[in-house]
């Protein structure tokens, strides 16, 4: 037998939806406050750019694994235990990371902390799960600006709490608060949350990987998607790695501007996601609304290196912001309805999965790109990354209008 969705009285359904995007938010903080901080983290073991972006590579590796993973427990054992697991065990990485030291053993913690988090498959199951249809871009843009209100106040909090010119010590306390809001989300989940699936066990072999990458591929929405959510993460992945480094070396900004820089993006992440991606799908369809909103990221990291001073950054990270939240939730919310219901956190996780590889290869490729070809270019090989994703967005939005008219 399989699982089935749980038929949740609509009160409950709004009360697991908040409360969620409240463990969400939690959860995201604590991640907010390491990202400003992971190139000057690096520097402090006196290493250069191309190896710096190995910190944000080996989370994603491990990520890579994890997401498939936890979608298809998720959907076998229920989403509320896979929370759980994965909330607990980023607290413990993040404990981990405080106290590394060396190197490649904080490479080693956040691969594994890339492992031991993997959830996001998992809470956009629940989301959909508890969601009808025609409703699921509108929560999962919320589920974004939960993000996005973690990243308003994470980086804020890491670049005040950082303390540089104390070398890696300095980075201490910031890991050690990720590590408390991380607590303070699985408290939420135990107290808050209960499970969306009820679900009966089967003697028969749960479908791996490999059927699931079969099924994804044979499907033109499902595998257009997931390529163009692959491409856009490399490309806003390897500028993200690079972008305290380059703003350090123009602006001479350190991790406490990264830190507002990022607050800012995070701000313009709630009020897109939260109020305007959802409006625009439903009036336009997802697939355009992806469409336009990646185009914007292009034409933002295309001009990034033209900007001539920091406030005509900050704006120009803004617009690239505004595409990513117009785009991303439409991507899971394509993914959403083109999939059994039983099966949605495995194809969310098989995206996902395919986002994370594409965050190994980004940083991978702007370390190089930026110590070879100078600070501003990855914005440049980012920009030139996103014209297919552009091309293969428009496709993936043809193929949903040609399955609507014959459905």
């Amino acid at each position: 037998m399989t699982a089935a969705p749980t038929d949740t009285p609509p009160t409950e359904d709004r009360r697991a939806l908040f409360t969620l995007l409240a463990v969400v938010y939690i959860n995201m903080a604590g991640f907010g406050v390491v990202i400003p901080l992971l190139p000057f983290y690096g520097q402090a073991f006196h290493l250069s750019a191309a190896m710096v972006v190995l910190l944000f590579a080996a989370y994603s590796f491990g990520n890579f694994f994890a997401e498939p993973f936890w979608g298809r427990m998720s959907d076998r054992i229920g989403r509320r235990p896979v929370l759980l697991i994965t909330i607990f065990g980023n607290a413990a990485a993040f404990l981990a990371l405080a106290f590394a030291h060396n190197f490649w053993l904080a490479c080693a913690i956040r691969m594994a902390g890339g492992v031991l988090t993997g959830n996001i498959s998992t809470i956009q199951g629940y989301i959909a799960d508890i969601t009808p249809p025609d409703r699921r871009a509108a929560r999962l843009g919320l589920l974004g600006a939960a993000f996005g209100l973690g990243f308003i106040t994470g980086p804020w909090i890491g670049g005040a709490l950082a303390n540089p010119s104390m070398g890696v010590e300095g980075f201490r306390l910031p890991f050690l608060a990720s590590m408390s809001f991380c607590i303070l989300a699985g408290l939420g989940v135990v107290m808050f949350v209960r499970e969306s699936r009820k679900h009966a066990h089967s003697d028969a072999p749960a479908p791996g990987r490999l059927s699931h990458l079969r099924e994804a591929i044979k499907s033109p929405v499902i595998s257009r998607t997931i390529l163009v959510n692959a491409i856009a993460v490399a490309a806003f992945s390897g500028i993200e790695s690079i972008f305290g480094l380059w703003a350090a070396k123009r602006y001479g900004w350190g991790p406490l501007q990264i830190g507002w820089c990022f607050g800012g993006i995070g701000v313009t992440a709630v009020l897109i996601q939260g109020f305007v991606t959802g409006r625009l799908a439903r009036r336009f369809g997802e697939g355009r609304v992806l469409t336009g909103g990646l185009t914007l990221v292009a034409l933002g990291m295309a001009a990034q290196p033209f900007t001539p001073n920091w406030p005509v950054s900050v704006a120009i990270m803004v617009l690239v912001a505004t595409g990513q939240s117009l785009a991303f939730p439409n991507v899971s919310a394509m993914i959403s309805h083109a999939t059994d219901p039983n099966r949605q956190g495995s194809m969310l996780g098989l995206n996902l999965a395919g986002g994370a590889l594409a965050r190994i290869v980004g940083p991978l490729i702007a370390g190089p790109v930026y110590v070879l070809l100078g600070p501003s270019s990855p914005f440049l090989s980012g920009a030139l990354l996103m014209i297919p994703g552009v091309f293969f967005a428009w496709r993936a939005s043809a193929a949903v209008r040609r399955v609507r008219l014959s459905a």
